[in-house]
């Protein structure tokens, strides 16, 4: 019995691209954003640049932590209504992005600050001494030396992001996870099921070496 049909095989090549979109444009936003509210995190903490108590406490404990807390899974039913007032639409990889975005942020975050926490305080300090502005310490010297671990961070977020995808799929947000569900699980064809998954670890292999690339390029300890 033939199980890939040119139409199977048709969804299954826009279920791909529905995935790659996902992670993309979530993966995009998500750097952007948590790379801010990481250093934010680390400057703002005790010991940091610029200890500011109430501002840390409510992007850490309030803004990370509860996000964090939140199992995706719920973050993402309950985001639905706000995916379709942002994008126009609750369905979609569009709309999926939205829900991948709020929640993988904060845990990008969290990881962009334990990287700049790796930093060597003496490094920081030799840069104020000699005359750095705080701005400046950051941009030449806190952020290039926690690179690697940046770019580590990157990695684990991007890997994340496709589980996460595959989840999205579910309540309408397309992509691979939904091609597994309607042609996998509904219709018990397992080959279609093992090729959804070959993909996934596929994409999670490729994103993994060039994420592992380019950090030992950076890496200039």
């Amino acid at each position: 019995m033939n199980f890939f049909t040119p139409t199977v095989l048709k969804a299954l090549g826009i279920a791909t691209v529905e995935t790659l979109e996902m992670v993309v444009i979530s993966g995009i936003i998500t750097v952007v954003i948590g790379l801010v509210l990481g250093i934010l995190l680390h400057v703002t903490g005790k010991g940091g640049l610029t200890p500011i108590r109430w501002l840390n406490v409510i992007l850490s404990a309030i803004i990370v932590n509860i996000t964090r807390s939140i199992p995706f899974a719920i973050l993402m039913v309950a985001l639905i209504p706000f995916s379709a007032m942002v994008v126009g639409t609750s369905l979609g990889p569009i709309a999926a992005s939205v829900s991948l975005t709020i929640g993988t942020i904060p845990f990008f975050a969290r990881l962009v600050e334990t990287a700049l926490r790796d930093v060597s305080a003496g490094k920081v300090d030799a840069a104020l001494v000699m005359g750095s502005t705080k701005m400046q310490t950051i941009r030449k010297v806190l952020v290039p030396e926690a690179m690697p671990g940046i770019i580590a961070a990157v990695t684990t977020t991007v890997v994340t992001l496709i589980g996460y995808s595959a989840m999205a799929g579910l309540v309408g947000g397309g992509g691979l996870g939904r091609m597994a569900y309607t042609y996998g699980y509904t219709r018990y064809n397992m080959p279609i099921m093992i090729t959804t998954i070959i993909i996934i670890v596929v994409l999670v292999q490729l994103v993994q070496i060039i994420g592992d690339l380019i950090a030992r390029k950076v890496d200039h300890r």
